[in-house]
């Protein structure tokens, strides 16, 4: 299996087999199914043209999974519709331009459980200059929520994104073999008083 990273446009080249791959991924009935493919590369479309774009592929020899994300915005944007008081560490961390927003990981149904996700998700992180990696799910998403925090992201609050009354988690991992060394340990929160 070989790991390539994508920039912008190389994504959008492979928009519809990166499309075809997540419809597969989460397979629902068929009228679904179709909705879930179309907001998906919408919101694809989106995040291509954020600044710092980045993705990872897996390919075996075909597309076998994904990562994708982005270097949030140094104005704390990305955070509007945060619930309660950003933590500090964070809101330093962001200003600073060291947090990395994991959007998506898709893996085609035949490669989970073997370790794939994680590995494109380590690999995507470890290509960034970030000392913390963010990623949102929605609340209602368990087996996410448990997966992630399985791999050592913790939950900082609740966030509410707009259009509609999505209510999601926004969780958070310190990229360790980075933060003591180039941020005076920023990245954790006891550290940050």
């Amino acid at each position: 299996m070989s790991l390539r990273r994508l920039n912008r446009w190389q994504a959008e080249g492979l928009r519809e087999d990166l499309a075809d791959l997540y419809a597969e991924s989460c397979a629902t009935t068929s009228g679904w199914e179709h909705r879930r493919r179309k907001d998906f590369v919408r919101r694809l479309t989106h995040d291509t043209w954020r600044p710092g774009f980045t993705m990872l592929t897996a390919q075996a020899p075909g597309l076998v999974g994904y990562a994708f994300g982005f270097p949030i915005a140094r104005d704390g944007s990305w955070w509007t519709g945060f619930r309660g008081p950003l933590p500090e560490h964070v809101a330093q961390l962001t200003t600073s331009g060291r947090v990395f927003a994991l959007c998506g990981t898709v893996v085609h149904p035949f490669e989970r459980y073997h370790g794939l996700a994680d590995r494109l998700q380590e690999r995507l992180l470890a290509g960034d200059r970030a000392l913390l990696g963010v990623t949102l799910v929605e609340r209602t998403h368990r087996a996410a929520c448990a997966g992630f925090r399985s791999r050592g992201w913790y939950e900082i609050g609740l966030l509410y994104r707009p259009p509609g009354p999505t209510v999601l988690r926004a969780l958070v991992l310190p990229l360790a073999e980075r933060t003591a060394a180039e941020s005076g340990d920023l990245a954790h929160p006891a550290r940050c008083q």
